[in-house]
């Protein structure tokens, strides 16, 4: 059994903000004009983290359910494509934090994304061999904490920690029962005291002190 480092993704390993909101944008231009809706990268920073059906409430909120699922399907499986052409904007270091942790942790990725988009992230940059298993939203339906603990178990993880930056992060790994770091640069910010990194390169001294 090998330690555990768990990865969030928005505001932990990227921004894709920007490049979400014009996926999305050319979707609701080509399908969907009649429901008169432009979404910003303002837009997307605010429900970034939150699972789909949530999100989709936000965006679309005069859009009945079954349309709205249709709208957020296209978004969804359109977003993909772009961001496996176009990427997005990572935070700095991170290959150079994951090929250093990769000697002493397996890595892994849980999201409240779609089906897809961390295959999308991992495929644009070439980072696949990086990442031992990931879960996400839209595989099971499920939240985060119920991911997070389904990939520990699964893997038979010792000494799991999760990192994230947003408070729904941090509930989620107290849902897991697993340790947390808050990525302080991202996002959001936490209530409680916890173990934070200001940028990606301090996590392997802190991952160090978490587990020890």
């Amino acid at each position: 059994m090998r330690k555990g480092i768990i990865f969030d993704m928005d505001g932990t390993l990227w921004d894709s903000a920007p490049q979400v909101a014009e996926s999305w944008n050319r979707v609701i231009e080509e399908k969907y004009q009649d429901i008169n809706v432009h979404i910003t990268t303002e837009d997307m920073y605010r429900v970034m983290g939150k699972t789909m059906d949530v999100l989709g409430k936000i965006i679309f909120p005069d859009v009945e359910d079954a349309r709205r699922e249709k709208i957020l399907l296209d978004c969804y499986k359109y977003e993909n494509e772009y961001l496996s052409m176009h990427g997005g904007k990572l935070y700095p270091d991170l290959e150079d934090v994951w090929k250093q942790l990769g000697r002493d942790y397996d890595l892994y990725i849980v999201s409240n994304c779609q089906t897809g988009y961390i295959e999308a992230f991992l495929d644009f940059f070439g980072f696949r061999h990086y990442i031992k298993d990931m879960e996400c939203y839209g595989n099971t339906g499920k939240n985060k904490g119920y991911n997070i603990r389904l990939v520990v178990e699964r893997n038979q993880i010792k000494d799991p920690v999760y990192v994230g930056d947003i408070e729904g992060d941090y509930e989620a790994s107290k849902e897991a029962g697993v340790k947390f770091i808050h990525a302080a640069y991202g996002f959001g910010t936490i209530r409680d005291e916890v173990p934070e990194i200001h940028a990606l390169k301090e996590l392997p001294a802190v991952a160090d002190k978490v587990t020890a």
